[in-house]
């Protein structure tokens, strides 16, 4: 299994609408996926390990999918389509990470 985790850096002046990302770009996503998608999570930044200090991103939305192929085959005919959608709830660009999921 592999996770590709799509992480939203954080600043003073970031706009992000979690309610439109949680209620309709996520669910898009995982519309135009499909059964490639195993599972999702969106993390939600809500302090750093220094007090006071933001949270490195703001938000971090995890897919979990079968293989690197089946991500790819899953999500690229759509990756326009995502990519387009991101000035509908923010003002910042995704940094995209994709990892082995290791499940102790």
């Amino acid at each position: 299994m592999i996770k590709v985790s799509v992480m939203y850096p954080n600043r003073k002046d970031v706009q992000f609408d979690t309610d439109y990302y949680q209620n309709k770009h996520l669910p898009m996503i995982a519309e135009r996926v499909g059964n490639a998608l195993k599972g999702l999570e969106l993390d939600l930044g809500i302090a750093s390990r220094v007090p006071g200090e933001l949270a490195p991103y703001v938000a971090i939305a995890h897919l979990v999918f079968d293989d690197v192929a089946s991500f790819q085959e899953a999500f690229g005919p759509h990756a326009a389509t995502f990519a387009a959608d991101v000035k509908n709830y923010s003002n910042v660009q995704a940094e995209l990470q994709i990892s082995d999921l290791i499940q102790f």
